[in-house]
């Protein structure tokens, strides 16, 4: 076969598709990213790790929260973000999510190994439903229970459309 020939520039084109494909679809499966607040440290009392985001959302629309996370720890180590959103600037709602409590996980590993934990993931842990077009602002911080073992590696909570 001629390198020039039509039906190599068919399969070529097919495979370009087929390889474009899954990435238009994690799109559509999982949601556009829109914003990342990249907390990554545990607020502590005299210590604060808050992360904010603004952005204009239309009326009906909906943010998907995840949770991308990198963590280890011996025992137990419950983690939550909280959530204080804003709607032009007056508190529109409050949340506090348990990122490990996820509807969705994408790339998810974890290992215990004589009661340590290791334990990474991309979690869709619940929406909003904007109400109105407005300007949100997102604030975010990690809390976590004492636990002298727990390492944070990453800890960023996704905003997705």
């Amino acid at each position: 076969m001629k390198p020039n020939s039509p039906m190599l520039n068919v399969r070529s084109l097919l495979w370009s598709l087929l390889l474009t494909l899954p990435v238009g679809a994690c799109d559509t499966l999982f949601g556009r990213e829109i914003s990342r607040l990249p907390v990554n440290a545990i607020s502590t009392e005299g210590h604060e790790v808050l992360r904010e985001t603004t952005l204009q959302l239309q009326k009906d629309e909906s943010v998907a929260l995840w949770s991308d996370m990198d963590m280890e720890y011996e025992g137990e180590a419950p983690v939550r973000f909280q959530v204080l959103i804003l709607k032009n600037g007056a508190q529109f709602r409050q949340l506090e999510i348990d990122p490990t409590e996820k509807n969705v996980s994408v790339a998810e590993v974890k290992t215990s190994i004589n009661g340590k934990t290791s334990w990474s993931f991309s979690g869709k842990n619940g929406e909003v439903s904007i109400p109105e077009t407005a300007k949100y602002t997102f604030k975010a911080r990690l809390v976590a229970a004492s636990n002298p073992t727990l390492q944070i590696k990453k800890a960023e909570l996704v905003l997705k459309q």
